[in-house]
């Protein structure tokens, strides 16, 4: 067995949210050892639908620029869906899943690319950061703890086994995490439903049938053979690239069932195609029930699992490592309180829970009652009134997802509130919720000005606030700076004279009690 390694953070996995993790923590001077079990990415094109907090990831990371020049899908098709019954070219759809109708609560835009494309702009990042070290070819076998940190012995592509010790290990390996087994965490199933299959294929056929939908990249069939479930298509590319989830009976193989039938009657006439990959997956919804076991966590996948539906997985996973993030290196820096890194579970478990109960699960219910009582062939009169009151009603898959800590005891929110995903979007300064944008005077962004540690925006005349909050930053060893904005405008917008952000950009406190005491703010928002 090879030497031991040191590092801060030993990750396994070295998808999305196990690369996020690693940069997050480097650009706070965390090194770590990223552990990727493949040695070339996957050609599945999964991941796509990038929300505004994910652009936000992306600029917190700097790789922007990066990420869009990546995408094959260029910015005016964004993420949006439409919704047809039956099949493709139905007289019956509408407008669904508009990611821009939220952008202005955000300080980027979302995105699209296969995950894929975006892996390799984050690889191409890492090397950019000497605190982080990539391994390929790395099989995690076995993680062992003790008090002061964390051994995970691995194995290489010729067979030699190593060993990397930190203080914290975290599994980013995906749905079914072996760090996640091997340190005890168990899954609760909320949902099992049926075997799906994911066809992907080539077909500028296709491509051409749905130009009469301008800038569409989402395609959801509601059909009501399916008793609920989505058969749903998206955009690879503009190049006649497809993926296709749906459900498919049991037993089903590429050997025994017609899939160019199957396609042909998802898209109401036949078309001209070409697969690339046919495979299979069994649709679930699944929950750890902790995120935490000693020093190991785990984030992503390994910690939620759902069916592709909004695209909430890979968001929800980076989401997980902004929050880890810097609570680890508060841990490591000495200034995180006692509770802090528990928080992370606390506050990110019950925004999954809420996404697969108030979306998710949702949207399944949605659809298996809408088809199980509406129908043209019973009654065409009632279905058509049934489906103009859909189309007219408010795209509340983008408009309310919303993940927030308002419940969190990190955070000083209203008494009685609830962490969870669904909300409704504001400018309003929200304990627990994310700051939204708002222009400077001077036309400094925003963004380029909270720092990486906490930020006071004090938006009123009082330095003396923001003198008593450095103050106490300083006694507590707290990273800390304060924004002078004495802008009425401001004030308006936020209803607040003075907020405590985050490093992760979600708020501590928010208000206009100077009499608070900024000690007791902070330490309650480090887990003190």
């Amino acid at each position: 067995m090879n030497k031991t390694v040191h590092s801060d953070v030993v990750i396994s996995g070295g998808g999305p949210v196990g690369l996020g993790l690693a940069i997050d923590l480097a650009k706070r001077g965390v090194t770590s050892t990223v552990l990727e079990r493949a040695s070339e990415l996957h050609r599945i094109p999964k991941g796509q639908n990038l929300t505004q907090r994910t652009g936000e990831h992306f600029r917190a990371w700097g790789i922007s620029e990066q990420v869009r020049a990546a995408s094959p899908i260029p910015p005016e098709f964004g993420n949006s869906g439409i919704v047809m019954y039956g099949h493709l070219l139905s007289e019956y759809h509408y407008d669904w899943f508009q990611r821009s109708r939220v952008k202005d609560y955000y300080f980027a835009d979302n995105e699209r690319l296969p995950q894929y494309h975006l892996e390799r702009v984050m690889r191409t990042r890492v090397e950019d950061f000497p605190e982080i070290t990539f391994v390929e070819n790395a099989r995690v076998d076995q993680i062992c703890q003790d008090d002061s940190g964390v051994d995970v012995t691995y194995a290489s592509s010729d067979g030699a086994s190593h060993v990397v010790r930190g203080h914290f290990g975290v599994g980013c390996d995906g749905a079914r995490s072996p760090v996640r087994e091997m340190v005890g965490i168990q899954s609760d199933v909320d949902h099992a439903g049926p075997l799906m299959a994911l066809l992907v294929f080539r077909s500028m056929e296709l491509h051409n049938l749905l130009e009469r939908y301008p800038g569409k990249s989402i395609f959801n069939v509601m059909n009501p053979e399916m008793g609920g479930y989505w058969q749903f298509l998206g955009r690879v590319d503009l190049d006649g690239g497809w993926f296709f989830h749906a459900p498919v009976p049991r037993g089903t193989t590429v050997d025994n069932f017609d899939f160019h039938r199957f396609l042909y009657e998802m898209a109401g006439t036949e078309f001209a195609l070409d697969f690339e990959h046919i495979g299979f997956w069994d649709l679930r919804i699944s929950l750890a029930k902790t995120y935490r076991a000693g020093r190991v966590f785990i984030a992503g996948d390994a910690c939620h699992s759902h069916p592709p539906y909004g695209g909430y997985g890979v968001n929800t996973g980076l989401e997980d490592a902004r929050n880890l993030s810097w609570k680890l290196a508060a841990e490591l820096q000495g200034w995180a309180g006692s509770a802090l890194l528990d928080s992370y579970g606390v506050e990110r478990h019950p925004v999954f829970q809420s996404v697969s109960q108030d979306f998710i699960g949702r949207m399944i219910e949605d659809f298996r009652q809408f088809t199980s009582t509406y129908s043209p062939a019973k009654n065409r009169k009632a279905f058509e009134a049934a489906w103009r009151k859909r189309a007219n009603a408010d795209d509340t898959d983008v408009t309310e997802f919303l993940p927030n800590y308002a419940g969190s005891p990190l955070v000083f929110g209203e008494m009685g509130e609830l962490s969870g995903a669904k909300g409704i979007h504001c400018h309003n300064a929200r304990a627990g919720h994310h700051l939204a944008p708002q222009p400077l005077p001077d036309r400094r962004d925003l963004w380029n000005e909270l720092g990486d540690g906490f930020t006071l925006m004090n938006l009123s005349g009082n330095n003396e606030f923001s003198e008593r909050f450095t103050d106490a930053s300083d006694s507590l060893g707290i990273p800390f700076q304060h924004l002078r904005l004495p802008q009425d405008a401001l004030r308006r917008t936020y209803r607040a004279d003075a907020i405590l952000v985050r490093p992760d950009q979600f708020i501590a406190w928010a208000g206009d009690d100077f009499e608070a005491q900024p000690v007791e703010i902070l330490k309650r928002a480090v887990g003190i």
